[in-house]
């Protein structure tokens, strides 16, 4: 597999990185990533982006990549050293560990593959440092959790400016509401190669790859463009546990505070000094996040979480993240209001019991989604039934109840104690860190 090269080309209106990879002379992709002229400070130069364009298609390579499997990649644009190499490495195992084990490939240590360069890379140069202001990236998906982050520091006062990779009708409706535009936020466009999505089409490998690395690179950039110090995500806790137990398989592994530290340890010492990137929501759980989101009713009716529904900017209410989002929120939203939500009341969905045994640890394997804890989902339920619901209960709730009592289990999750919990592995500055905890504060 090759790492051809990258360009860098600016436009009237917007900069475009494009990249070329290929397998042999057969396969060629050439994706691109298109970033808006009217975020940049004035005076980049394509120069200048070089160290960022690189390490954004190392990171896009692996989509790529992943169809073949190849033994042997020849980065051609650039040499990295033995500490990049092992932190890439890393990201390939674990980013693609849901892959591997979907796709049953044995991956022992890190025998996977190894990098060659041409004789002519150059040695990739960190970049110099910039002066940077106090001003917030937050990454916004259409999901609660940025929602979250983003309405707690526009209330704050803070200099804000919202990222969207690929728009859709969750994320603009969300920043209408939140009171943005396409002036004060951005939009980063990213093209696949239609060629890897034909190759899917033929039965080559195919799989879950680590988005949110990409998207770290790419929120770097931006950072740099911008020249804002802080770039702040909403990666909770809850993105720690495994969705194999017994393993260290994660579908949210680029979200986990493991990667977090990798890459912020990787982003100074190769990339640049000074942007701070953490995640400002690490310290809650998805309870305290769902309990949150609930006071901000706003929102209530644009945010989607659905990944199935996203095309159609509606809940399919069939799948594992409409139903945890159902279960996270139903402590602390009305039953008749969600159904205002979702359009469909999912704990009479009887469909849905294999994926509540999946959310519940019940199956041997949590949902590959972006999904809270057993216990946080357990506890949801458990005070679900006794605040809401009197003897007969909803087909969910009863399968839940009668399942948990068969089998003697008497410990419940402590759901006052989840909502107070802060994990203290986390980055947030001091500031930051008092005005989460004065938020969660009853």
């Amino acid at each position: 597999f090759v790492y051809e090269n990258y360009t860098v080309n600016f436009s009237s209106t917007e900069l475009t990185l494009g990249f070329v990879f290929r397998v042999e002379e057969k396969y060629i992709f050439n994706p691109t990533i298109r970033f808006p002229l009217h975020i940049f400070r004035k005076d980049i130069t394509a120069k200048s982006l070089e160290v960022f364009a690189f390490h954004i298609g190392m990171v896009e390579m692996i989509s790529y990549w992943k169809a073949f499997c190849s033994p042997k990649i020849l980065i051609k644009p650039g040499r990295m050293n033995s500490a990049q190499e092992r932190w890439w490495k890393k990201l390939f195992i674990h980013g693609l560990g849901e892959f591997f084990y979907t796709n049953g490939i044995e991956v022992q240590g890190d025998r996977l593959f190894e990098f060659y360069y041409s004789e002519s890379a150059p040695i990739i140069e960190k970049s110099n440092p910039i002066h940077l202001t106090e001003g917030l990236i937050v990454p916004v998906g259409g999901g609660k959790d940025s929602v979250v982050t983003l309405e707690l520091f526009k209330k704050s006062g803070m200099p804000v400016m919202p990222l969207v990779v690929n728009h859709r009708n969750a994320t603009r409706k969300v920043l209408e509401v939140g009171g943005f535009s396409e002036t004060n936020s951005v939009e980063v466009v990213r093209s696949l190669d239609p060629l890897l999505l034909k190759l899917n089409e033929q039965g080559f490998l195919n799989g879950h790859t680590p988005f949110s690395a990409l998207l770290a690179f790419i929120t770097v950039l931006v950072a740099y463009l911008t020249g804002n110090r802080h770039i702040v995500l909403s990666n909770e806790s809850s993105a720690n546990e495994a969705t194999i137990p017994g393993t260290s398989i994660n579908h949210q592994y680029s979200k986990s505070f493991e990667f977090e530290k990798d890459f912020r340890n990787y982003l100074q010492s190769h990339v640049i000094s000074g942007i701070n990137y953490f995640s400002f929501l690490r310290p809650l759980n998805e309870l305290q996040i769902g309990a949150i989101f609930s006071e901000m009713e706003q929102y209530h009716k644009v945010f989607k979480s659905c990944n199935a529904g996203s095309k159609t900017d509606s809940w399919c209410c069939n799948c594992s993240k409409c139903l945890f989002t159902w279960i996270i929120l139903s402590p602390f939203i009305a039953g008749s209001r969600l159904v205002e939500i979702f359009g469909k009341n999912l704990f009479e969905n009887s469909r849905l019991i294999p994926v509540l045994n999946q959310l519940t640890g019940v199956a041997k394997t949590k949902p590959f989604e972006c999904v809270g804890t057993i216990d946080e989902v357990k506890s949801a339920l458990w005070k679900t039934i006794a605040k809401q619901y009197g003897s007969e209960l909803p087909v969910l709730l009863a399968h839940f109840r009668n399942q948990t009592l068969t089998k003697s289990e008497t410990m419940k999750p402590d759901f006052d104690s989840l909502l107070s919990a802060f994990n203290n592995n986390h980055f947030l500055e001091p500031n930051m860190e008092e005005f989460l905890r004065k938020t969660i504060s009853p």
